[in-house]
């Protein structure tokens, strides 16, 4: 009997269901829908609910994302059974495919940011759709990748983004000692199957909801304004050079912007002059307001 056992996550929409053994060895899986799932019968199995909206098999775990339409208190017993049946009459959880090799081979490359304590490693795939920062080890339940770079030394604050990881050091080595060894443990980490990123487990903190901007709608107009701006002009460009912008408030009686910068962006020495010259005139220019002021929000 394969007992499953539940656990609640950060994010109250997506429950993980653990088996007592590993179900995958150093892979992980995400399944958005039926056809994605076609080297998982369980997974496949589980879209016929129709409150399941995407499917994370990792480890010794399957995480569930739901749908609003239910509650996971109403439904979690259930699906729990679900799994343990169709595992026990001997249903497959994946299927590995004989014809791809173990290892997928990867290429990984440095890129220098204008922040010189920063450098952005270039990976040839798509490795997160949300941007994370990590200020030190305790901050990496969702990555195990981040976790293993924070064991060097020289490594301060880890940043993961689409295809790339900002790593920023301490002054302790110069990149030309250093960027050899990361570079080479990225790319082995991440073709021998580790995970860079565990989107379930990823903590749902004020940092990470400024960036999903969930409460758009509510904000006042100028405030929804000034974030279609950052988001369309402003985050591609510092993209890339390796870092992030969040929004975090506008304050209409100071006329004051206050944004958090992650990644490379954070700690630039250009970033005051990238703030003030770049993104305050842009504001100002495309607001039509000369008043507007834009303050950086850093731990």
């Amino acid at each position: 009997m394969s007992k499953i056992t539940i656990k609640t996550t950060q994010n109250p929409v997506i429950l993980k269901f653990e088996f007592p053994d590993f179900i995958t060895q150093n892979e992980s899986f995400e399944f958005k829908n039926i056809d994605e799932a076609k080297n998982s019968p369980l997974a496949q199995q589980l879209f016929y609910l129709p409150f399941v909206k995407t499917v994370y098999i990792s480890g010794n775990f399957i995480a569930i994302e739901r749908y609003n339409i239910v509650e996971w208190e109403d439904v979690q017993d259930a699906v729990a059974e679900q799994i343990e049946t169709f595992v026990d009459n001997g249903g497959i959880i994946i299927t590995v495919d004989e014809n791809k090799s173990k290892k997928q081979p990867i290429t990984v490359y440095g890129e220098t940011t204008p922040n010189p304590a920063a450098l952005k490693f270039v990976v040839s795939r798509i490795l997160t759709k949300n941007a994370i920062e990590f200020k030190n080890i305790d901050d990496t339940a969702a990555s195990p990748l981040a976790k293993e770079l924070f064991s060097f030394p020289y490594v301060k604050e880890v940043f993961i983004d689409e295809n790339y990881i900002s790593v920023t050091k301490y002054e302790i080595n110069d990149w030309n000692e250093i960027t050899l060894e990361l570079r080479s443990f990225i790319k082995q980490f991440i073709e021998n199957g580790g995970t860079v990123l565990d989107e379930s487990v990823i903590t749902a903190d004020t940092k990470q909801e400024k960036q999903q901007i969930k409460n758009f709608d509510s904000l006042d107009t100028i405030s929804q304004q000034i974030i279609n701006i950052l988001e369309e002009y402003v985050k591609p460009a510092v993209a890339a050079d390796g870092g992030n912008i969040l929004f975090d408030s506008y304050d209409p009686k100071e006329k004051r912007v206050k944004v958090i910068l992650q990644g490379a962006c954070n700690g630039c020495p250009s970033s005051t002059f990238t703030l003030k010259s770049g993104i305050e005139n842009m504001l100002k220019d495309m607001l039509k307001d000369e008043d507007i002021k834009v303050e950086a929000l850093n731990a």
